[in-house]
């Protein structure tokens, strides 16, 4: 069996399913998907929360549990900056997240505070994920560590040169993967994945290439975030309007 982190490295970039629940997990696996990924987001805004880990970590794990139990194909999960203010927090949500089977996670380089995402100091940065991984011991190659960064989501001045500078400290912690929601630029794309061996993620944006560009600009892993989640309920909105304006549940049917 292809392992998690060897899917990262085929012909074609590994697309994954952002899933919030189990019957969205089922829906990708049913369709082919060759592994999913948790939206904190969208897993929050269904519990009722902002983003940011207003949910606890308790929370959030009895959902990711439940996902994990009722799919075949591997699951990677957003732990956002690690759902613990101390390093020995982070490494124990980690360490369940293992233990449950979990195939990757997900940590940033930003945090909500009051409510805005701000960047964290990448020097800082480098020193809680290093001690974090040293903590982790051997448990540490047990799974795909996917490192986020977010200066282009956050429009920063000198977003690419920042990106670059943050991708060389996360190939010093040999991280596994590099996410960078919020780039769009073919120049920027092109650049970033010229400039490490590690596979790039991007995320789903209105300017983002197709796939076949983003494969020609080397790109290794795409995720959708929470847009579909966000889709979704758009969507039944619309119906759920409809059903009020026609005074009929017929178009539920169509």
């Amino acid at each position: 069996m292809i392992s998690f982190k060897q899917l990262h490295y085929g012909e074609e970039p590994l697309l994954l399913g952002n899933v919030w629940n189990v019957e969205s997990a089922r829906v990708y696996e049913k369709l082919g998907y060759k592994a999913l990924a948790t939206s904190s987001s969208a897993v929050a805004h269904s519990l009722g929360y902002e983003d940011g880990e207003q949910m606890t970590f308790e929370e959030y794990f009895y959902i990711i549990k439940r996902i994990k139990a009722s799919v075949a194909i591997p699951l990677s999960v957003d732990l956002e900056s690690g759902y613990g203010t101390e390093n020995n927090s982070i490494v124990s949500n980690i360490i369940k997240l293992i233990e449950t089977g979990i195939s990757g996670i997900n940590i940033e380089d930003t945090k909500v505070i009051d409510g805005t995402r701000r960047l964290t100091d990448k020097n800082v940065l480098y020193e809680k994920l290093n001690d974090i991984f040293i903590k982790l011991g051997e448990d540490r190659d047990k799974i795909f560590i996917n490192i986020r960064t977010d200066p282009f989501l956050l429009n920063i001045e000198n977003a690419l040169e920042e990106t670059l500078a943050r991708i060389q400290l996360f190939e010093k912690l040999n991280a596994d993967g590099i996410f960078i929601p919020g780039i769009t630029a073919k120049n920027d794309i092109r650049t970033v994945t010229a400039s490490t061996s590690l596979p790039v993620n991007v995320m789903g944006m209105r300017n983002l290439p197709d796939f076949d560009q983003l494969k020609e600009l080397g790109v290794k892993r795409i995720t959708s975030g929470a847009f579909i989640y966000a889709h979704i309920y758009r969507e039944m909105e619309k119906s759920g309007q409809a059903i009020i304006d026609e005074k009929s549940f017929s178009k539920l049917f169509i």
